[in-house]
């Protein structure tokens, strides 16, 4: 009988902010309990607040070919099982962590091991991934990993998967968690109810990456996984998708139906869903408890720059104050830095935080990402802070360093108004009236305050030591 082929799906965490919590500077030593308190503090962040599983290991993982045997590394809490022999090891390789992954990579196929790289890099910047992997996969790999499987047990793996269209997701295509290990992470209920955005924001490249037209699930077949996870963790459900009201007929009817199965969930929705007041009322009762809303701007000139178009800036507070009412808090993200933003703006969020009583205001700084519409106009305008001709330069953290140069504020100013308005927002007495002011998930709001005061107390201090290096 023949040995089963062996097969690692990697998940590399960042370097710092939500992963790590930790500074992008080598630091001075600290006396013992002070390391210990940051210690602690960066394993509740991971535990209890940032850590999921990758959905996209858990969807290949659930791909079952005879013969062949999945497991899921999460290096946010394990190293590498160097021990083992694997037949092959897949990296999901997302473009704020690329260096990483192909170091990784390039480490293991000197060691002689098979290596597969995926993932958004891969298919936004194939050549650039080519010289780390003996296999690349282009796109969703819904389709595509069963014949990687099927090739990996016959010997005949190729060097590229492509496929020429979108998986289609109405098939029925079931989720399985066996590959984790559940008590690392606040839920392992992640669903995905559909794939790709009809809108056309210049930061963002889910449209690029997933297409404009909306793929969904079948709702029965949603249904079904809901009530299956729920007999595994009776935990929240995190519902993954970056608009969940994006089709309001569709939404409505998959939240009437779980109803029944009384389950809590948070989830991502657009703030038109205050103004969709049947949809709202079925979200409250099929147990919603908490919402991200990307508000980014109230600035009407940058949401027009940046092609911000899905809500008017005046319909913004009265939505998030019927969302609020219907008993669900609201992480609302903004982003400080585009290009319609002045040294005014950071009064204008406060007051709008102030005004709509927002759970969560999350600030962020602009990130433009390669690949966006957004990195390539900045490029083209000389305002980028890092390689642009480099795609690893790129990395991802809690607003600890400055990749680019705003259009209307200079780049001291810019950094202490950021420190300003973050040091307002969040303090342990903001945290603490939020939280017990939320309508809904009041110990999640209260973590999430608190843990951001921690976060953006390290961006802060991140942020000055960048300009100090810039100017020595």
């Amino acid at each position: 009988m023949s040995r089963q082929k062996q097969v690692l799906l990697v998940f590399l965490p960042s370097d710092s902010g939500v992963d790590g919590a930790r500074s992008l500077y080598a630091e001075p030593e600290k006396s013992m309990p002070v390391q210990w308190f940051n210690r602690s503090v960066r394993k509740l962040i991971k535990k209890s607040q940032f850590a999921i599983p990758p959905l996209s290991l858990m969807i290949l993982s659930s791909i079952s070919v005879p013969g062949v045997e999945q497991r899921i590394c999460d290096m946010r809490f394990e190293d590498f099982p160097d021990a083992v022999h694997w037949d092959l090891v897949g990296i999901s390789v997302q473009t704020g962590m690329a260096r990483k992954a192909f170091e990784l990579a390039d480490r293991l196929r000197g060691q002689g091991v098979i290596v597969i790289l995926g993932g958004a890099h891969v298919t936004l910047f194939p050549d650039s991934c080519r010289a780390h992997a003996d296999i690349l996969v282009h796109g969703e790999a819904d389709d595509l990993w069963k014949e990687v499987l099927e090739d990996l047990k016959a010997g005949t793996l190729k060097t590229d998967y492509r496929s020429d269209r979108f998986p289609d997701l109405s098939l029925a295509r079931p989720v399985s968690k066996s590959a984790l290990v559940k008590n690392r992470y606040f839920t392992t209920n992640l669903i995905q109810t559909g794939r790709g955005c009809p809108y056309n924001c210049d930061f963002c490249n889910v449209h690029v990456l997933n297409g404009h037209s909306l793929r969904r699930r079948s709702v029965s077949d949603i249904v079904d996984e809901v009530a299956r996870f729920r007999k595994q963790d009776r935990r929240i459900f995190f519902f993954v998708d970056d608009s969940i009201n994006a089709d309001p007929a569709y939404a409505e009817e998959l939240f009437r139906r779980l109803v029944p199965l009384q389950v809590s969930w948070f989830g991502q929705a657009t703030t038109t869903l205050g103004q969709q007041p049947r949809l709202l009322e079925v979200f409250a009762r099929s147990g919603c408890r908490a919402l991200l809303v990307g508000i980014e701007s109230i600035e009407p000139e940058s949401r027009n720059a940046h092609r911000k178009t899905q809500s008017r800036v005046t319909e913004l507070a009265a939505a998030i104050k019927n969302i609020r009412s219907a008993g669900i808090s609201l992480y609302g993200s903004f982003i400080y830095g585009l290009d319609g933003d002045t040294l005014e703006t950071p009064a204008a969020i406060l007051d709008f935080v102030r005004e709509t009583g927002l759970d969560v205001p999350g600030i962020n700084i602009l990130r433009p990402t390669p690949g966006t519409r957004v990195f390539e106009r900045l490029r083209q305008e000389g305002r980028l802070l890092f390689d642009s001709e480099d795609s690893t330069a790129f990395r991802y953290t809690f607003g600890q360093e400055m990749l680019y140069r705003p259009k209307n504020i200079p780049l001291d100013a810019f950094v202490e108004s950021y420190a300003e308005l973050t040091g307002r927002l969040f303090t342990t007495a903001q945290s603490v009236r939020r939280g017990l002011g939320a309508p809904s998930a009041k110990t999640a709001v209260l973590f999430f305050n608190l843990f951001y005061t921690h976060l953006y107390g390290l961006s802060r201090n991140d942020l000055r030591k960048q300009l100090l290096c810039r100017s020595a």
